[in-house]
């Protein structure tokens, strides 16, 4: 790790916090200072650096590291310790929309990124391949029970397999990238793997082979397209064009000079957008959120019981790399010294729920490590005492908590959805429209500053406020004694989404 010395000059910012005098025991003072405009300002901010760098701010771009310099000038400036932490990490970008079609025996292209279609799959490599396509221990009629299939999750099931055809997958107990790697190794041209069939499990899907370790093509299919492609005899054309490499990207990590350093709050939100956008919701909400909150206590002059260590993760989107690196770089000491991770990673959707991390498991059945129920209490507590209803979200793997809980490390952490459709009955308690996306413009170009709920991201970053500022000044533990115990890291490996796409 080095410390660096940003240049961008954000004085007008600097000048602009306000000074509180917060009481330890009540976070009134703390969240008052946390305004909307604020937030704003730094989102505002985070859009002209996309606006001036190809229109987004993705990790190893310009638009990245002028996002990681603006707020780094920031919090160095108000006297925090500030680290940029550099790592490499696997990149991955379609040069133009795959293609797959059945030339014979009934001609049939298949929509690219459509529900009844196909999608490519993240860090598969480049081809266009015309073969037979051959189907590989399928399990029709599917299992009861999803992840039943172990289709090529064997060398063994390629042992009647032609080399030079394309092989058909079938989704279920392993992981992608060990299905696609059986197949390369048993000499397949390309990969399709359909979707397992299920109800739930029919449509194509987003998935992600997690490194550029597999060079032939490898895409995901709707279940109806995979058996149809699988039947025998059947030609396939399949081409994608991608970049699958290793490049590099950094996190910044601003700590407070006091506080107990063997009782430490990480407080994370990830700073990179997808290549498609600039990311204001996705996560300028959550980085802008939080260094609003890293100014602000600064500028209260009210020094925390415990460290408080700021965290902007970068190459989330391309599967919470950032926060692996920095949880693989922990020695045993420093593991047992973070008493818990909070996560910020969407909070100003248009469409938007109150979520809340589900700690001990009770709706979602999955639970976080030890400890993780009481930072799901201060939530409820809090947002009950407002009189606001808020609903449960999984630990389901989709951002940066999940290195943490891997660790046994307690989390918890707020979240206003993403692509998922508002239901009628969430319409009628948050407003909204239901039908719709809680973010029509998820992973999207027009994920611009205009894209936000003020109060959604009023409310949520109240939340936040309170919920570091109580974890900040406790005397007490969270009772994270669950650390880096098997039941932990069971828990994490058991997630079948790594950030934003299915690994399994």
């Amino acid at each position: 790790m080095k410390t660096i010395k940003p240049t961008l000059i954000a004085s007008a910012i600097i000048a602009a916090q306000q000074s509180i005098a917060a009481v330890p025991v009540d976070t009134e003072a703390f969240r008052a200072a946390i305004t909307l405009e604020g937030i704003r300002i730094h989102q505002l901010a985070f859009q002209e650096i996309a606006d001036a760098n190809g229109g987004n701010r993705a990790a190893a771009t310009a638009g990245y590291d002028a996002s990681l310099e603006y707020v780094s000038e920031l919090v160095e400036t108000a006297g925090y310790e500030v680290t940029v932490q550099p790592f490499d990490f696997p990149y991955f970008e379609e040069l133009q929309a795959a293609e797959l079609e059945q030339l014979s025996p009934a001609p049939m292209v298949y929509g690219y990124f459509s529900n009844d279609g196909f999608a490519t799959m993240d860090y598969s490599g480049s081809g266009d391949v015309t073969a037979t396509a051959q189907a590989v221990d399928l399990q029709l009629p599917p299992g009861a029970t999803a992840n039943s299939s172990t289709s090529g999750c064997e060398p063994e099931d390629f042992d009647s397999f032609t080399p030079g055809n394309i092989a058909v997958i079938q989704r279920g107990s392993c992981s992608f990238v060990l299905k696609a790697g059986n197949a390369e190794a048993a000499g397949a041209a390309g990969v399709i793997i359909l979707n397992e069939g299920q109800e739930g499990r029919t449509d194509a899907f987003l998935g992600t082979l997690s490194s550029p370790e597999v060079s032939i093509p490898v895409v995901g299919a709707a279940f109806d397209v995979g058996v149809e492609l699988g039947a025998g005899d059947v030609t396939v054309r399949l081409l994608v064009d991608a970049i699958s490499e290793t490049r590099a990207t950094s996190n910044l990590i601003a700590e407070t000079p006091a506080g107990r350093d063997d009782r430490v709050v990480v407080i994370g939100a990830h700073l990179d957008s997808v290549a498609e956008g600039p990311g204001i919701n996705d996560n300028g909400s959550g980085s802008a959120a939080i260094l609003e909150m890293a100014l602000q206590l600064a500028a209260s002059g009210v020094e925390p019981r415990n460290k408080v260590r700021f965290a902007w993760w970068g190459a989330e989107e391309a599967g919470l790399v950032g926060a692996q690196f920095y949880v693989d770089n922990l020695s045993k000491r420093d593991i047992k010294n973070i008493a818990l991770n909070l996560n910020f990673d969407m909070i100003g959707s248009p469409n938007y729920v109150r979520f809340v991390y589900d700690g001990d498991g009770s709706a979602t059945g999955i639970a976080g490590p030890n400890g993780s129920a009481n930072i799901e209490k201060v939530f409820e507590d809090y947002f009950a005492s407002a009189g606001m209803p808020v609903e449960p979200t999984a630990f389901d793997g989709r951002s940066d908590y999940g290195p943490f809980i891997a660790l046994g490390i307690p989390a918890g952490g707020l979240f206003t959805g993403a692509e998922g459709i508002k239901s009628e009955e969430e319409a009628l308690v948050y407003g909204g429209t239901a039908g719709d996306q809680y973010d029509p413009c998820y992973h999207l170009a027009c994920d611009t500053y205009d894209n936000n709920s003020d109060a959604g991201l009023s409310e949520m970053s109240g939340a936040a406020a309170h919920a570091l500022y109580t974890f900040a000044m406790t005397t007490s533990a969270v009772n994270g004694t669950d650390k880096a115990s098997d039941k932990a890291k069971k828990a994490a490996e058991e997630m079948e989404y790594q950030g934003n796409k299915l690994r399994r």
